[in-house]
C-alpha cells in the first residue's frame, strides 16, 4: 500500500513538473513575442499581422508543420550531443566538426556499397556516421582525460578542420560529373525513408528515441547516477571508485557519435548527397539549444521547436512584411535571451 502511494506521489510530481516547465516556456515565448512586437511597432509594422504570417507558414498547414519538424530534427540531435557530455562536466563545442565527419564517413559507405539493399545499407551508414563523429570527439576527450588540454578549446578548433577534410574528399575523389562541390546523388537504398509525402524522414524517430533514452538513463540507471556524481564533484566520484577517465573519454565519444548521426541523417535524408559546407551552423545551434535548456530533455525539445518555428516562418516575413532577415535574428535572440534568463512564472517551478 505504501509503495503504491509513493508511486502515485512520484507520478503527480512528475506530471506537475512537466506542466510547470511547459507553461514556463510558453510564457517565455509570449514575453519574447511581446518585446519583438514593440520593435515592429517602432518600425511601422503590424506585429499581429507578422505573427499571423509566421503561424500560417508553420503551424497553419500540414506542409508548414512538416517543414518545422524537418528543421527541428538536426537541431534536436545535435543538442543531445552537447547535453550528454555536459552531465559529466564536459563542454562539447565540437559538434559541428563531429557532424561533418559523421556525414563524411556515412557518404563513403553510400558511395562504396551501392549494391546493398536499404535494410543493410542504412544501418551501415548509421554505424559509419556514428563512428566518424565518435572518432572526431575522441581527440578532445582523451586529451581532457589525461589532463593535457581543455576539451572546449580542442573541440572548438577541430570544427574548422572537419569541413576542410570533407571538401578534400569531395573535390578530390567524390565529386559528381557535373558539379565539383558535391557528390553524385545517393542511390535510393541510401536514402532515409520519408513519411506521409513530406520531407520528414526517419531521423525524427532517431531524435525522439534518443531524447527518451537520455531521460531514462539519466533518471533511472546506474550510469546516470555515476554521471551526475562526476558532474557534481569529479574528485569525490573518483575517490568513490567511479572510473573518471573512462567516463570522460567514453561520454565525449558518445556525444560525438550522436553528432555524427545528425550528419548522416542530413546527407541521407535532407540532401541526398554530400555537399561542401552543407551545414549552416547546425552544430553551433545545437550547442546553444542545449545550454539554454540546461540539458533538460523537455527543455531541449521545446527550445528546438521554438527555434525551428522562428527560423522556418521568418523567411515568409521578408515577403509579406518587407522585413530584413536581421529582424528574424532579433526575434530569435530575444527568445533565446529570455529562455536563458529563465524567469519563474509558476509557483514552485525550478
Amino acid at each position: 500500500m505504501t509503495a503504491a502511494v509513493d508511486r502515485t506521489r512520484r507520478e503527480r510530481r512528475l506530471n506537475r513538473r512537466i506542466a510547470d516547465a511547459a507553461l514556463r516556456y510558453l510564457l517565455m515565448l509570449l514575453l519574447a513575442l511581446g518585446l519583438f512586437g514593440v520593435i515592429l511597432l517602432l518600425s511601422g509594422k503590424n506585429p499581429l499581422h507578422a505573427y499571423a504570417d509566421i503561424l500560417r507558414a508553420t503551424l497553419g498547414s500540414t506542409y508548414g508543420f512538416s517543414e518545422v519538424l524537418v528543421a527541428m530534427t538536426p537541431m534536436l540531435i545535435t543538442a543531445m550531443a552537447v547535453a550528454l557530455p555536459s552531465r559529466v562536466g564536459l563542454i562539447n563545442v565540437g559538434v559541428e566538426g563531429q557532424l561533418y565527419m559523421g556525414a563524411c564517413l556515412a557518404t563513403w559507405g553510400a558511395l562504396t556499397f551501392i549494391d546493398l539493399p536499404a535494410w543493410a545499407l542504412l544501418p551501415l551508414m548509421v554505424l559509419l556516421g556514428m563512428i566518424g563523429g565518435a572518432a572526431w570527439a575522441f581527440v578532445p576527450g582523451y586529451l581532457k582525460a589525461i589532463g593535457l588540454v581543455n576539451e572546449t578549446i580542442t573541440s572548438l578548433l577541430l570544427n574548422s578542420v572537419a569541413p576542410k577534410v570533407v571538401s578534400f574528399f569531395i573535390f578530390g575523389f567524390w565529386h559528381g560529373p557535373m558539379d565539383t562541390n558535391k557528390t553524385a546523388n545517393f542511390v535510393s537504398a541510401a536514402r532515409l525513408p520519408t513519411f506521409f509525402g513530406t520531407r520528414v524522414d526517419l531521423s525524427l524517430i532517431f531524435a525522439l528515441a534518443l531524447l527518451v533514452l537520455f531521460w531514462y538513463v539519466m533518471r533511472y540507471s546506474r550510469w546516470g547516477l555515476e554521471m551526475r556524481a562526476i558532474g557534481g564533484n569529479p574528485q569525490a566520484a573518483l575517490r568513490n571508485g567511479i572510473p573518471l577517465k573512462a567516463y570522460q573519454v567514453g561520454i565525449m565519444c558518445l556525444g560525438g557519435a550522436i553528432a555524427g548521426l545528425a550528419g548522416m541523417a542530413l546527407v541521407s535524408g535532407y540532401f541526398g548527397l554530400l555537399l561542401a559546407n552543407f551545414s549552416s551552423g547546425i552544430g553551433y545551434m545545437g550547442f546553444l539549444i542545449s545550454w539554454l535548456s540546461f540539458g533538460d530533455p523537455l527543455g531541449v525539445l521545446l527550445v528546438s521547436f521554438l527555434v525551428s518555428v522562428i527560423t522556418t516562418g521568418g523567411n515568409l516575413l521578408q515577403l509579406t512584411q518587407g522585413l530584413p532577415y536581421a529582424a528574424i535574428n532579433i526575434l530569435l535572440a530575444l527568445a533565446l535571451y529570455i529562455v536563458l534568463a529563465r524567469p519563474t512564472f509558476v509557483r514552485g517551478a525550478k
